[in-house]
C-alpha cells in the first residue's frame, strides 16, 4: 500500500530534487560572476527529468555489452545527467562567461517552477488526505 502512495508522489519528488539542484547551479553561476575564467554551467531539465523517471525518448541509446563499459553520460554527485557550459553571450576581458541578466532570469524562472511544483504536490497530498478521511 505504501509503495503505491510513494509511486503517486515519485514524479513530483524527482522534479523538486532537480529544481533544487538547478537552483544550486544557477546560484553558483551568480556567485562566481566576478571570478576570472569562470565558465557558467547549466543542464537540460527535460533531459534530466526524462532520465530521472527512467523513460527514454530516443531509440538510439548505446547498448552496453559488458559491465565495465561506460554508459554514455556522466554521474555527478548521484545525478545522472551532464552539466553543460553555457554559450557565451557577450565576451568578457577576464574570460568569465556569466551573463547576469540571463542567470537572474533563469533563476527566477526556476524558482517559479519550483514553487508551482510544491503547490501541485501540496494539492495532491491534500486530495489524498481528504480521500482517506472520507
Amino acid at each position: 500500500m505504501l509503495d503505491k502512495i510513494a509511486k503517486h508522489f515519485d514524479f513530483q519528488q524527482k522534479a523538486l530534487g532537480l529544481r533544487a539542484y538547478r537552483t544550486e547551479v544557477l546560484s553558483s553561476n551568480i556567485a562566481n560572476s566576478d571570478t576570472p575564467y569562470y565558465k557558467a554551467v547549466d543542464f537540460d531539465f527535460k533531459d534530466a527529468m526524462t532520465r530521472a523517471i527512467g523513460e527514454s525518448e530516443s531509440s538510439m541509446e548505446m547498448a552496453k555489452t559488458h559491465d565495465t563499459h561506460l554508459d554514455g553520460f556522466v554521474e555527478q554527485g548521484g545525478k545522472d545527467f551532464r552539466l553543460q557550459y553555457r554559450t557565451e553571450v557577450q565576451p568578457s576581458i577576464d574570460g568569465n562567461t556569466v551573463d547576469m541578466d540571463l542567470e537572474r532570469s533563469a533563476f527566477a524562472d526556476n524558482a517559479l517552477k519550483y514553487q508551482s511544483t510544491l503547490t501541485f504536490l501540496n494539492r495532491r497530498i491534500s486530495g489524498l488526505s481528504d480521500a482517506i478521511k472520507g
